[in-house]
This record gives structure tokens, C-alpha cells and sequence, in this order.
């Protein structure tokens, strides 16, 4: 009986059957079962750091407005922590159980699942947007800003918010694991860079590598490394079609089509045109590529017997004992594919604990918040696995995480549905549920890729995202509440600005007047890209592969709209350099250009640990060399970065336009 699987540059081949039975023979040897990789130390050292990273989180948003990714500092924090633990103890003649690679992907799972809350809760955007003081900040006067629109922060109703929006978002793609990592290979390079350093750590052979390969560059030309070719160049054609024509061509019509005295994040000018078009790109390639996948799959549940093409393969590999170092590589990929499909979620679990969740969610934030009616929520809950898929799906492209820009979908609306009366509190609160949820998503499945190669448990991934998230509902409104007991938070004056909260508010009270208060041709472009996007995917999918692999990826274009066109530069550098690589020596560059990658990414990564200390000392270096556009430090600057970009490194912050 021959077996059948993909290569990771897509060629099937075959292999033997007493072959597979070794390497799983090897692995179960080798792999802890799924609950011996979540362990009591491994659980304290997350709470300890699930802590530390939440009073990071909480100071990075209420000052610039832009949360780096930690994923990487967790991952080496979390090693140093149980190595040097267990190390201690074995001096002192104690045994310890050894530290594998697993526990290790837990902890930094269970870690990031728990400060990932403190980002994307609301603390820095929404809950302060319902505040006294960001209402004052506006003005009293302000058309649409009612002084009956005020909830300031509690951390009773924080904490009880926290617990029944927060795990939601988990249960929302967990059933699309497997196309997302397997069938649909998303490359998540911080995922991936997380699971290279995570390996080298626990392999001598992957430590001499990736020590080799650390470097503080870039981390987005790391990804240029590892993201395929057309998603470099899709960015690259984004940031050129956006900032290169269509805003400076907006512009031009200043005065025409909308005031041309308002600030750089006003929704009524250039502002507004880069923000709903960007989502409407975004959605129309998120929308297809889900309808897509739920067609697929339905079609393969109705098709008893699946189809498996086999191509011819190398007779050192068919029937052999032992395998070439080619073949290792295929074997590698069967034996992660094995460890990662072998402790599955079963659907019904998903499906059945997100309804419940959701249903739970629906009968207890209008309690908290009485203006989003229950039916309401229970909108949110309906749209929002659609914008968790996207948000995932863009992040597994191009490493951008993109939940405020979703959650401003369910503001807008929500907003509009509710009206003047209660308009703002209920499009606030439904920004953070939505933001909850979509950013939850990403971030899971980002794990997961990391999981994936680190030969983890899926089930101990999902099990620790679990405790981590329950950790972080109460650890992350506890750090935040030290800030708002201790600080001045909000105030323009203070060091704890909170950029976000004025925006938020702002595009709420924007959201009471629908879709006629948007700039004049806004709607019509919006429907415009929307169409477009799903007009080229249609195209990738029905003509030639030949020529379909040319066609840009609608999702990968979009990102620069918003985000800005060095971005762009960045990851089209990396995949030239791959490309000059590959024509020098094409076998070096298929062997290492993913360490290098991951060493670029890892290297910024862990940066970002001791910087963040440094900010929350206000410490700043004796020299500083940056290449790149000065952060200015204004509040009126500070105001037009209006989202959340949730993997780029503290040395990489650039001012949003």
C-alpha cells in the first residue's frame, strides 16, 4: 500500500508503507502527548509573563497607539525561564522533567493569548472613546457628542466584558485549521520565525543555525523571504496603484469632493477615501476565498471517495529502509502533517462552542452596555467569522494583522442601525467586540503555523489559548486599571495620550449620520475595488495557471493602502534578493533562505522586549541610527494612526498617513 502527500513546493509523491510506519513508530517515541505538554511550570511562567507583557501592552497603546508583536520575545522569554529554572534545580540534586520543544510552543501560545487581550480589548481605543474625557476632548458642542454618551472605564464590567466576548473569537476558524496551514500553506512568517527559534533552542543542529542567522534587520524583508513571490509584488503593485496615484489624485480634488482643511484622520477627507476602500478590497478577497473554501468543502463532504494523484517518484525513496537527505524533507513535512491532524477539534466542538459562546455574549452585553440591543449582537456574532477569515487569511499573506480596521465595520454599522439615541456607546461597544474576536482569530492560527512546525499538539495549542485567554481577561483589565487609577489617561497634555480613543469616537458619532457623511465618489469607489477584487480572483481561478500566476492577489494589494507604501519596499527587497539567490545558487537559497528569514524577523523580535522595557522607563538610547521617516510625537500626528498592525517590530513604527 503506497501513501501519497504533498511536497512543500507542491509535488505529490509517494512512499512506502513500512516507511510511514517508522517515522510513526519514531514520533510517538519522540512527541509528548498533548497533555503532557501543558505542564504547572509551564502555567506559572505564562502567568508571570502574560503579566509583564499586558503592562508592555498597555503602555505601548496609550502612548503611540501601535502594538509590535511579542510572539518571538515569548517564545526565547519562556525558554530562559524554564531552562534556567530547571537547571537551578538540577544542581541542587533534584529531577526535573525535560523541556521540550512543545511546552515551550505552549507557554509562548498561552503568553500571547493572554497580552493579546490588553491589545486588542478595547483598553487603548474603545472603552476610553465612551470616556468623560475624550468626550470633553471633542467638545461639548460638537455636533452628534451627547453628554448621555459617557461610560467611563469599571473594572467590574471590564473583567465580566472580557470573559464573555473574548473566547468567542477562538472557536470562530479553529474548524479551518487544516486549510489554512495544510491545503491553503499561509505562510505566517512570524509564526514560522517563532518555530525556527524555537526549534534551534531545542535542537543542536537547528541552535548552530539559527544562531548563525540572528541579525537586527528589517523584519519585513524577512518576510519578503518567505512570503511566495506574488505576494511581494501585490503589495509592491498596491503601494504603487494607492500612494502612487489614486490619494494623490483624491487630493487634487480638495475642495471639490470634500473640505480641504481637515486634519490628516478626519473620516469626511482623504482620510475616509483610504480607509473604506482598503476594507473593500480586503472584504471582496476574503468574502471570495471563503465562499471558496466552504464550496470546496462541502464538494469533498459529498465526494465519498477522494481522488489522490500520484506522480512518479525516486526509487531511493519508494520500498527504502533508508532515506536520502531530499527525502527527509518530505518525510519531515508527513511527520508535522501526522502530529498536527493526529489530536483534532472536531468541527461540532467549534460550531457548538461558538453558538454557545455567542449566545451567552448575546444575553450579557446589553446589560453592560443597553444601547446594543441584543439583536444587535447577535448581528456581530453572525458577520464575524466572515471578517475573522479575512483578517486571518491577509495576516497568513503578508504578516499584518488588521483587527481595528475590521472592528471600525462593526462601529460603522452598528453605529448607523442605533442612531442618535445610544449611537455612539452601542458602534464603540460593538467595535470592541468585533475587534476581539477577529484579532483572537488571526493570532490562533498564527499559533497554530507555529505549532505546526514545532510538532505541537493542535489540542494543546487550542487548550492553551484557552488558559492564556482566561488569564488575560483578568490579568489585562487589572494592569490597565493600575494606568487609570495612577495616570492621567487621555489627557493631550500628559504622557498617556491614548490616540485612539478621539478617532474611535469621532468615527462613531460619523457612523450616526450612515453613509451619506462619507466624502463625495467614497461609496462609489468602495464598490468599485470591492467588485475588482472579486472580479481578479475570479480570473486566478479560471484561466490558465500559466498565466493565473501573475495575477496580483487582491488581499496582498490592499494592505498598502492603508498601512503605507514602505511596507512595500521592504518585503519586494527581500524577494529580490531570493530571486539573485536563487540565480547564483539555487540549492543554498532553497536550504537556507527560510532560516535567514526567521533569523531577520527573530532578530527585530526580540528586540522589541528590551525597547519596550526602555519605553516604560523613558529611557531613551545615548545614540539612535534610524533609517527612515521621523515618528513625530504630536498629537495631532498621533491621531492619524488609527489601527492596530499587530507584527511590526517597535524599530520598524512609522507614523500611519
Amino acid at each position: 500500500m503506497e501513501t501519497a502527500f504533498s511536497a512543500s513546493m507542491g509535488t505529490e509523491v509517494e512512499v512506502s508503507e513500512p516507511l510511514i510506519e517508522k517515522i510513526t513508530a519514531e514520533e510517538d517515541q519522540l512527541i509528548p502527548e498533548w497533555k503532557d505538554q501543558i505542564t504547572i511550570r509551564g502555567l506559572a511562567v505564562s502567568a508571570i509573563m502574560g503579566t509583564l507583557f499586558c503592562i508592555i501592552t498597555h503602555r505601548l497603546n496609550l502612548t503611540v497607539g501601535i502594538i509590535p508583536s511579542l510572539n518571538i520575545a515569548a517564545g526565547l522569554l519562556g525558554f530562559l525561564s524554564v531552562k534556567s529554572w530547571t537547571s537551578f534545580l538540577s544542581k541542587l540534586g533534584f529531577s526535573t522533567k525535560p523541556f521540550t520543544r512543545q511546552e515551550n510552543t505552549v507557554i509562548q501560545t498561552c503568553v500571547v493569548a493572554c497580552y493579546g487581550l490588553a491589545a486588542s480589548g478595547g483598553f487603548g481605543s474603545s472603552f476610553l472613546a465612551m470616556d468623560k474625557r475624550t468626550y470633553k476632548l471633542i467638545g461639548t458642542e460638537y455636533p452628534g457628542n451627547r453628554a448621555e454618551d459617557v461610560k467611563n472605564p469599571g473594572l467590574g464590567w471590564m473583567i465580566v466584558f472580557m470573559f464573555v466576548v473574548s473566547f468567542v473569537g477562538l472557536f470562530s476558524l479553529v474548524a479551518l485549521r487544516k486549510v489554512m496551514i495544510l491545503d491553503g500553506k499561509l505562510t505566517y512568517p512570524s509564526g514560522t520565525a517563532t518555530a525556527v527559534l524555537i526549534n534551534g533552542f531545542h535542537t543542536n543542529a537547528g541552535a548552530e543555525l539559527a544562531g548563525f542567522y540572528f541579525d537586527f534587520s528589517p523584519t519585513y524583508v524577512g518576510c519578503g523571504l518567505i512570503c511566495p513571490r506574488i505576494v511581494n509584488c501585490s503589495v509592491l503593485l498596491g503601494a504603487i496603484v494607492s500612494w502612487g496615484f489614486l490619494w494623490p489624485y483624491i487630493s487634487q480634488h480638495a475642495g471639490d469632493w470634500y473640505p480641504a482643511d481637515l486634519g490628516n484622520s478626519d473620516f469626511k477627507g482623504l482620510y475616509g477615501y483610504k480607509v473604506f476602500i482598503a476594507i473593500s478590497l480586503i472584504l471582496g478577497d476574503g468574502l471570495y476565498n471563503l465562499i471558496k473554501i466552504i464550496s470546496v468543502t462541502f464538494k469533498e463532504l459529498c465526494n465519498k471517495r477522494t481522488k489522490v494523484s500520484k506522480l512518479p517518484i525516486d526509487n531511493e525513496i519508494q520500498g527504502a529502509n533508508e532515506y536520502t537527505e531530499s527525502s527527509r524533507l518530505l518525510i519531515d513535512q508527513k511527520k508535522r502533517e501526522n502530529v498536527f491532524l493526529k489530536d483534532g477539534i472536531p468541527t461540532w466542538f467549534a460550531a457548538s462552542g461558538y453558538v454557545g459562546l455567542a449566545a451567552i455574549s448575546t444575553a450579557t452585553i446589553p446589560t453592560i452596555f443597553p444601547p446594543l440591543k441584543w439583536y444587535l449582537v447577535l448581528l456581530l456574532y453572525l458577520i464575524a467569522p466572515a471578517l475573522a477569515f479575512c483578517n486571518s487569511y491577509g495576516a497568513g499573506l503578508t504578516d499584518c494583522s488588521l483587527s481595528l480596521t475590521y472592528a471600525k465595520i462593526g462601529l460603522f454599522i452598528i453605529a448607523s442601525l442605533v442612531g442618535t439615541n445610544g449611537g455612539v456607546i452601542a458602534g464603540l461597544a460593538a467595535c470592541g467586540v468585533m475587534m476581539s474576536i477577529v484579532s483572537t482569530a488571526a493570532d490562533l492560527m498564527q499559533d497554530f503555523k507555529t505549532g505546526y512546525l514545532t510538532l505541537s499538539s493542535a489540542k494543546s495549542m487550542f487548550v492553551s489559548q484557552l488558559l492564556g485567554t482566561a488569564m488575560g481577561c483578568v490579568f489585562a483589565p487589572l494592569t490597565f486599571w493600575m494606568y487609570w487609577t495612577a495616570f492621567d489617561i487621555g489627557s493631550p497634555d500628559g504622557p498617556y495620550k491614548a490616540p485612539y480613543a478621539v478617532i474611535l469616537r469621532e468615527m462613531a458619532i460619523l457612523g450616526i449620520e450612515g453613509f451619506s457623511e462619507l466624502p463625495k465618489h467614497c461609496l462609489a469607489l468602495c464598490c468599485g475595488f470591492f467588485v475588482a477584487a472579486l472580479v481578479i480572483n475570479l480570473l486566478r481561478d479560471v484561466i490558465p495557471e500559466k498565466i493565473s500566476k501573475f495575477i496580483p492577489v487582491p488581499m496582498a494589494m490592499a494592505i498598502p493602502f492603508f498601512v503605507g507604501a514602505y511596507l512595500a519596499i521592504d518585503m519586494f527587497v527581500g524577494t529580490v534578493i531570493l530571486f539573485i539567490w536563487e540565480r547564483i545558487n539555487r540549492k543554498d537559497s532553497e536550504d537556507y533562505a527560510g532560516a535567514v528569514a526567521s533569523g531577520l524577523i527573530c532578530g527585530d523580535g526580540i528586540w522589541t522586549m528590551p525597547s519596550a522595557v526602555l519605553s516604560i522607563f523613558s529611557i531613551n538610547p545615548p545614540i539612535c541610527m534610524y533609517f527612515g521617516p521621523t515618528i513625530v510625537k504630536t498629537f495631532e500626528d498621533l491621531k492619524g494612526s488609527t489601527y492596530k498592525v499587530t507584527y511590526i517590530p517597535i524599530s520598524l513604527m512609522k507614523p500611519q498617513q
